[in-house]
Formats: C-alpha cells, sequence, structure tokens
C-alpha cells in the first residue's frame, strides 16, 4: 500500500510541475501623479516624490498580460490609460506662482516588463492544498506614450504640442522606463489581487509644455502668446503683492527648468484571471490544434 502511495504521489508531483499555471491577463485601476515643473510647495524643482502635489492626484485604468517564463521571472505587456495634471496656483513658490500656469495630460501608455519575484508563499494557511499564495517582486522595463498636454484657457482645454509655446517642436511620442515593486494574492489558483508603484522616468521635459525660456519675443499668434505667457491674467493685483516675481515672467526670461526630464507615478490595485498551461505530452498529442504540426507515431506491423 505504501509503494502504492509512493508512486501515486510521484506522478502527481511530476504532472504538477508540466501543468503550470503560466499565463495571466487582468485590469487595473488607480491614483496618477506628475513629477515636473509644477507642484512643490516653497522651494524650486526637486527630484522625484519631493515635488509632488498629492492635490492634483488624478487616475488610470489599464490593461495587462503576464506569462511566467521561470520560477522566479515574469513578463508583462500593459496598456494604460492616465491623467496627471498641475497647477501653479497650488504652489507657494513666487516664481512658480506668478507663472501662474496650468496643464492636463491624457497620458496613453504601453509597456513590457519583466518582473523578478524576491519573495513567494505558495501554500497560505499551510493546509497543503497550494491553491491560496502570495507573490512580492520589483520590475523594470520599457515604453512609450503619447503625450499631448493641454491648458484652460477662457474656459476651453486648448492643445499646446501644435502651438510649440517655447519654440520647439517635441514629439508626440516618448520613450520611458517603468520601474517599481508589487505584490500579489492568489486565491484558488484562478484569481489575483494585487497592487503596484510604478515610477516611469520618461525622456522628455515637456509633459507639461514647460522646459527651458519663454520666447524672446512675443510670437505672432495671439492664441500662442496668451496661453505661453500667463502672468498678466493675474492683474494688478499680482504686481502689488510682489513686484519681482511678476516681472520675472517675461519675453526670453526663465520659465521653467531644463535640466531635469519629467516622470509620473501610478499606484494600482489590479485584479486578473490564471489560464492553466498544458503538460508536455499534451502539447505533443494535441499540438496541432494550436497551430503546430501534429507528431507523427510509426506504426509497427508485425510479421508473421
Amino acid at each position: 500500500m505504501k509503494k502504492i502511495l509512493l508512486i501515486t504521489f510521484c506522478v502527481l508531483s511530476f504532472n504538477a510541475l508540466k501543468s503550470q499555471w503560466l499565463w495571466d491577463y487582468g485590469v487595473s485601476i488607480g491614483a496618477s501623479n506628475y513629477l515636473g515643473d509644477i507642484g512643490g510647495k516653497e522651494k524650486t524643482r526637486r527630484d522625484f516624490v519631493a515635488d509632488m502635489k498629492l492635490a492634483k492626484t488624478r487616475w488610470n485604468v489599464g490593461g495587462f498580460v503576464r506569462y511566467k517564463w521561470l520560477p522566479r521571472l515574469s513578463y508583462r505587456l500593459a496598456f494604460d490609460y492616465i491623467r496627471v495634471e498641475g497647477d501653479d496656483k497650488l504652489s507657494t513658490n513666487p516664481g512658480r506662482k506668478y507663472r501662474n500656469f496650468n496643464f492636463k495630460n491624457d497620458v496613453f501608455d504601453l509597456s513590457a516588463t519583466a518582473h523578478f519575484f524576491f519573495y513567494e508563499n505558495n501554500d497560505l494557511g499551510n493546509n497543503y492544498r497550494y491553491k491560496n499564495g502570495f507573490r512580492a517582486y520589483i520590475f523594470a522595463g520599457v515604453g512609450g506614450f503619447y503625450n499631448n498636454p493641454k491648458t484652460k484657457y477662457n474656459g476651453e482645454w486648448v492643445k499646446l504640442r501644435p502651438l510649440e509655446t517655447e519654440g520647439y517642436a517635441y514629439k508626440p511620442v516618448v520613450l520611458s522606463i517603468p520601474s517599481g515593486f508589487g505584490f500579489y494574492f492568489t486565491f484558488d489558483k484562478k484569481h489575483r489581487i494585487g497592487y503596484e508603484f510604478n515610477w516611469r522616468k520618461t525622456f522628455t521635459d515637456y509633459m507639461d509644455d514647460i522646459s527651458g525660456n519663454y520666447p524672446d519675443s512675443p510670437p505672432a499668434s495671439s492664441l500662442t502668446r496668451d496661453v505661453v505667457l500667463r502672468t498678466p491674467e493675474l492683474g494688478q493685483s499680482g504686481f502689488e503683492e510682489d513686484p519681482g516675481a511678476y516681472l520675472s515672467h517675461t519675453w526670453g526670461s526663465k520659465r521653467g527648468d531644463d535640466s531635469h526630464k519629467d516622470s509620473y507615478i501610478t499606484m494600482n490595485l489590479s485584479y486578473s484571471y490564471v489560464i492553466r498551461g498544458k503538460s508536455s505530452f499534451y502539447r505533443t498529442r494535441y499540438n496541432s490544434f494550436f497551430g503546430g504540426k501534429k507528431r507523427k507515431v510509426r506504426k509497427i506491423r508485425a510479421k508473421f
């Protein structure tokens, strides 16, 4: 009896290794924020979360598919719709406050990342059924996004990239480097609920349409002129409050900090459904169903 149980256990273990849950696909939803020339409090441009304005936290939604390549390594392809915003009115720094600029950017983000699992527990509850688990990971990869900043002017949102507000035609599609960490719980082997922090380092300083200096002279277009230099909208009261900061915003003067690129952050909750991968035995016999060639079996004829 013991030998039969041992053989049965070995067979089941072998099949479990050959029939793993390799693919999962799902959706995510969460909060987003941006790090750029608009933000902070009383100080000037700073790196990472020190320059983030929580009051301008917005939303993001997305979908993804993930493949488990090795026991501790997975690959993921994701598409996200992310909104980021900023407004100089929320800053107490005089230079930013009297610049008086605002923007929003609806970002369409596509990324491919590799996930390394540094901690896992595949049997939560220690019931030896291996149906519920927990995994934590770090990740990094490459991505690209559609960059289309807008500013609110006279009650309407005006697209800024076509106006070339600083005399530079920046590109609508930009590369990024996503990186971060996350974790997920697996329930009944098929359902995963997770959390993820994703920081995307970009290769542009124009997510907010601000980078270097104001144009040396007023643009010919009245619309471009009005949406670039917004300080006059504050009127006489702004001048009387801080004449130095007010007058620092003029044609040819400093508008932003071009020594730092923009970036943005998302924090997501996700749900995904796991698809079971087939065993090598199954694919050998039924691979034609998946578009492969069916293995030919030689027939041996008995000789009489």
